[in-house]
Parts: C-alpha cells; structure tokens; sequence
C-alpha cells in the first residue's frame, strides 16, 4: 500500500472510534455508600472507646496468666543411721499419719550397742560410789598417820629423856658404854620411825586430797563420768529408736524407692510424704505484670481438674528471689553474640483457703488459672523486701525419744547408787525374804504351838509372879506346892499340887473348879497355881 492510501484510511478509521459515548462515572461517592462507611467506622469506634473504658476501669486492675501449678512440701524420708531393711510398712498412694512406721531397720547391732552402754553406766556409777566412800577411808587412814606421829614423837622424846639421863652417868661409870649406846640407838630408830610416821602422814594427806578433788563440788549424778557414759546410754538408745522410720507429718506416701533387703545408708532417700492440706500456687507472672502487685492482694484460681465451675480464692503472699531461668539446671547464657531478649517470668506464691482445699483437694503440679485484683494497693509491693515471716513447720514425732532416753538413764543411775535395795548372801531383796515361807509354814506336819500358849520360860515366871487364887490357898506356900498355912479342905486338892511341873504348869480344862473358871476369864489358865477342881 502506498503513503496515500494509508493516509486516507487512518481518518476513516478514526472517525467510528470517535462516535463512541463516554462510559459512566463511579459508585464511590454515591449516598448510601457513604452512609455505610460511616457506620461501621461508627461502630468500630464506639468499640474501641468502650474496650478503653472497661480496660480502664476492669482490665487496668487485674493481672492474669496461665502459668500457674499447685506446689506442696515433699517431705523425704531417710534414715539417721545405717541398717538394712526388714520391713517396708507403707507403698505409693498411702495416706499415713503422724508418728505412723514407715520403714523398719534390723535394730540387733543397736540393741547390743545400747545393752553395752548401759553396762558400762552402772560400772561407772559404781566406781563413781566407791570414789565417795574412799573419802571417809581415807579421812581415816589420815588420823591413823597422825597418831601414828603422835606415838612417834612420843617415843623420840622418851628415848631423849634415856639418853639424857644416862649421858651425865657416863663419866662415873654408873651407867656402862654398852647402855649408853642402845639408848642412843633407840633414840636414832625413834627419829627414824618419826620421820616415817611423818611421811606416811603426808602421803595419805595427798592421797585424800587428789581423791577429795575427784567428788569435790559434785554428787554422783551429775559426776563427770556418769555424765560421759549417760551421753553414749542416750545416744545407743537414740539410735537403737531410729532403726523405726516414722512419718513426721500426715499426708500421702510417693516417690518410694525402698525395698525390703536393702542395705542403706544415713542420709538415703528412701521415700516422700505429701501433706496435701498445705499445698499452695505459685503463678508465674511476666515481669511487667508485677508492677502494682502488693502482698495481701486477693486472687481468683482455676484449676483446669474442675474447670471454671469450681474457683478458689487466696491471696498473695510473696514472690520468688528470682527468675526460673535463673535458678534452672542449664542457665541462659546471655553473654554471646546471638542474643534475643525473652521476657522473663517471676514465681509468686498464692495461698488457698484450707476451707476450699478440704472440699475440692489437689495434687502436686495441677495446672490452674490466676487473677490477681490490683484494687487494694495498702499492702507493701510484692519486690519491695522478703514477705513477712509466717509460722515455720514443725514436727514432734521425735521428741518422746529423747525424754525415753533421759527416764531411762535415771533408773540406771537409781538403781546403783547406794539407797538401791539391798541383797543377801542367799540371793533376793529383804522384801522377798520377808516373803519367804517360815520352816514351820514350809513343813505343815509340824504343827505350831497354839497362840494361846506363851514359851514355857514366860509361862513359868508368870507362875510364880502370879497371886493365888480364892479356893483356899494361902499366899504363903511353898515353892514345892505345899502350902505354908492351913490345910486343904480334901486330899484330892493336895493331890493335885503334888502332880509333875510340867501338869501343874499346862493344866486340863476339866481340873479347874467352878471358881477357877469363872477367874480364867480375867487371867490366863496358866497363872493359877492352886489346880483345884
């Protein structure tokens, strides 16, 4: 095609695109577009204004977080002294008292320990009691010595007196050498057994004061050696006591890992005991979170067991003295290169209401949900200082041990000292002697005398101390039974004073006369001399 052509064919082509109408103009700006985004901006705005409000008002003062679980005392159990196990009393799960056997060890070795120690105490006490009787011998030996030097001296002055008087006979001859010189002699032995007496003194005074310095200021309880081997007697039994593990508190048995035939070890966790009445929460708040937190502050809890039907009310009572990266296994080490800022996280201790715990119980590590209430800012910030003390635990499951221990040390000091009862030769106490059948209660063929009947000495004075009686007897008779005034009114009178002694002294009944009897009541049978029917 040719320039011209092409020429004349572009208008013609253009002259159809140019008849085209114009399209419409847009819907953005019509009215009820408008009035649409208006509302929803409306809307979201009112939204964000009452979101601010109730943030303001509600959210502002509450801190809430997940991380929280239910934390308890564990309570290990391990042995103070080393055995081996012969009875495991409780398992897993177990709930147990206070006071109530755990774990039995083999108490033999202890209970040989103990028997040796109080052996040993008793000989103490009584080498103790001799150390004191020891005193009052050796006062005694002391004033032996000095008599002794006293006798001494006064041989030596005498032996003096010989040799002064027959000194000045030397020179007439009155006395001869020979004499002269044994009085010298005895004069010399006398000095001798003076300075002997004298040394011997000295030694028994030294002796008594070296024993006297031994009991001097003390009594033989509180004497230093009774004292040493009371200490191993409280020890022995201290340790003989602990071959029974007890449970120091109530709660539930876990972690147990004791098994009977085992061979342990002081200080060998054997077991756990979990007292579920003083668990507690402990939340784990950001840090940011702890900026208006008080101690006191009231909290609402969660447990995820029971689900939010079920809420727990505590309260704050104090914060860790520390992140948990701080005190973890493996902690961050944040002095490299690559480091990333991780928002740390604070334990803060929440108590329960006991009320609460008693009727919906929980276990150790349970995950629960807490809000805390910032309304009530009076209490002292939870980061300001440590919390304010609360009452320790505490446990006297182990207490009657060693009251056992001392009662036990006094009846073996009591019973060696020297107020203990006294033994015979022939064995047993003076109590049990005096117990002891009588030969004449031993044998019961042999028959004892009548009660009646006093020996026949007695009974012989009292004949002849007694008066004679109304049935004609004079006073004045004679020893022979004959009497020394009038006669008896018949022979059969006279015939009985001429009976044996041994008649007259034990009479029968049916010899008395009427008047004999009726005087027997006020005088015994064997005080009538006169034997009259």
């Amino acid at each position: 095609m040719s320039d011209d052509q092409q020429s004349s064919a572009a208008p013609a082509s253009a002259a159809p695109a140019s008849a085209t109408p114009a399209p419409a103009a847009t819907g953005y700006g019509t009215p009820g577009r408008r009035k649409a985004l208006l509302g929803v901006a409306a809307v979201v705005a009112l939204a964000a204004i009452g979101y601010g409000a109730y943030w303001g008002l509600v959210l502002r003062q509450h801190e809430s977080t997940d991380n929280a679980y239910v934390q308890a005392p564990m309570v290990q159990i391990t042995s103070q002294v080393a055995g081996t196990v012969v009875a495991v009393l409780a398992d897993d799960t177990d709930a147990v008292k206070a006071g109530q056997p755990l774990v039995r060890l083999d108490p033999a070795d202890a209970r040989l320990a103990l028997e040796r120690a109080e052996a040993q105490l008793a000989q103490t006490v009584r080498e103790v009691r001799t150390l004191y009787a020891n005193n009052a011998a050796l006062d005694a030996t002391v004033k032996l010595r000095r008599a002794e030097v006293t006798r001494t001296l006064s041989d030596v002055a005498r032996a003096a007196d010989d040799v002064a008087r027959r000194k000045p006979l030397m020179a007439s001859g009155a006395v001869a050498g020979e004499e002269m010189r044994h009085a010298e002699a005895a004069l010399a032995a006398s000095n001798s057994a003076l300075a002997a007496a004298r040394s011997a003194l000295a030694a028994a005074q030294e002796q008594a004061a070296s024993n006297r310095a031994l009991t001097d200021g003390t009594s033989v309880e509180k004497h230093p050696n009774v004292e040493r081997t009371a200490a191993a007697v409280r020890e022995a039994w201290l340790n003989l006591q602990r071959t029974e593990l007890p449970a120091p508190v109530a709660g539930q048995v876990a972690r147990r890992t004791v098994q009977v035939g085992q061979r342990i070890t002081p200080g060998t966790p054997l077991m756990s005991v979990i007292p579920l009445d003083q668990v507690w929460v402990e939340a784990n708040f950001k840090e940011g979170q702890l900026r208006h937190m008080r101690i006191g502050q009231p909290v609402k809890l969660w447990a995820d067991l029971y689900g939010s039907r079920i809420e727990y009310d505590g309260r704050v009572v104090g914060v860790g003295a520390g992140t948990g990266a701080a005190f973890a296994l493996l902690p961050a080490q944040n002095a490299t290169g690559n480091w990333i800022k991780v928002v740390q996280r604070v334990p803060v201790r929440v108590e329960i209401d006991p009320k609460q715990l008693a009727a919906h119980p929980l276990r150790v590590g349970l995950s629960m949900e807490a809000t805390v209430d910032l309304h009530d800012a009076s209490g002292a910030p939870v980061l300001a200082g440590p919390a304010p003390q609360r009452r320790s635990d505490s446990t006297a499951v182990f207490d009657h041990a060693a009251a056992d221990a001392e009662r036990r040390v006094h009846e073996i000091i009591a019973g060696n000292l020297a107020h203990a009862p006294a033994r015979s030769t022939a064995g047993g106490t003076a109590q049990q002697r005096a117990r002891a059948p009588q030969p004449h209660q031993a044998h019961r063929h042999r028959r004892a005398r009548p009660a009646r009947w006093p020996p026949r000495a007695a009974r012989r004075r009292s004949a002849r101390a007694a008066p004679p009686c109304s049935s004609g007897v004079e006073a004045g008779e004679q020893r022979g039974g004959q009497p020394a005034g009038r006669r008896l009114p018949h022979r059969r009178r006279a015939r009985h004073h001429r009976r044996p002694p041994h008649r007259l002294l034990r009479p029968r009944r049916r010899w008395r006369s009427r008047r004999c009897r009726a005087r027997s009541a006020h005088s015994a049978p064997w005080r009538c001399r006169c034997r009259l029917s």
